[in-house]
């Protein structure tokens, strides 16, 4: 049984990080594959968890554009929480233990006051994310309503509208950047260490800062991977999102020490 970790110090020192060649991506890859396989019923339980949330959002809100990116980006916010489960069968698979699905939930249950910290927010900036997507429609396109979709089958048409979906587009991409350097470390070592939510976000922007070419192509791998899923109707997720969750683990043990 999982024991809870120790409270986390607020001084806590702060973990060192190591510089990482750039290939090393396809190296976590495939010993995310690895973990796939060793415990596939668990991790692929995960993928059909993404894969049915996925088509969720797209049967209930295709028909409301403006719900629809609303919540797809929800989905982009927390799947680095989400993993959490994932992240938990690697850690096992490293100390010789097999996993279930249920087993792999213990891990959350570990400093779990400021894995629960880190998901509000996430969930601040999802709401923050939704109502500056909404002002800028009002603010540079009020003839359409806030829909990314009605703007893309009009952005030939005038030179505001496609001022608008530059802007749209910088705004959201930034987002997602700051979201990935303060979450590619913080979630797995939460999980894995006694530590403090400042002390994982900062480790986890010092470890984007010492290999800043590295996780740009780690932060590419990741989006087309998950394209890829979108573009399958979301099937291509039942594998996909176990990979990348079991490969982001590996990537954290490599980046901090």
């Amino acid at each position: 049984m999982s024991q809870p970790l120790p409270p986390p110090s607020p001084a806590a020192t702060l973990p060192g990080i190591r510089q990482v060649a750039l290939s090393r991506p396809f190296a976590w890859l495939a010993a995310g594959w690895r973990d796939l396989l060793a415990n596939p019923i668990a991790s692929l339980a995960y993928g059909l968890l993404f894969a049915i949330a996925g088509d969720l959002i797209t049967i209930f809100a295709w028909r409301n554009g403006h719900v629809f990116i609303a919540a797809t980006s929800g989905f982009f916010l927390v799947a680095p929480l989400l993993s959490g489960g994932l992240y938990e069968i690697s850690r096992r698979r490293e100390s010789g233990q097999s996993s279930t699905f249920f087993s792999s939930l213990a891990g959350g249950r570990r400093n779990r006051v400021e894995l629960l910290k880190l998901g509000l927010l996430l969930g601040a900036v999802g709401l923050l994310w939704e109502r500056l997507s909404t002002g800028l429609f009002h603010l540079l396109a009020p003839d359409l309503t806030p829909d990314l979709l009605k703007l893309l089958a009009v952005v030939h048409t005038s030179s505001e509208h496609r001022d608008l979906l530059l802007i749209w587009l910088l705004s959201g991409g930034t987002l997602a950047l700051l979201i990935f350097s303060v979450t590619v470390v913080s979630v797995p070592l939460l999980l894995d260490r006694p530590l403090g939510l400042l002390v994982a976000l900062r480790t986890s922007l010092r470890s984007v800062d010492a290999n800043l070419l590295l996780m740009i192509l780690w932060g590419a791998i990741i989006v087309v991977l998950t394209a890829l899923g979108f573009l399958t109707l979301f099937f291509g997720l039942i594998v996909l999102m176990p990979l990348i969750g079991h490969a982001s683990w590996h990537a954290y043990r490599e980046l901090v020490e």
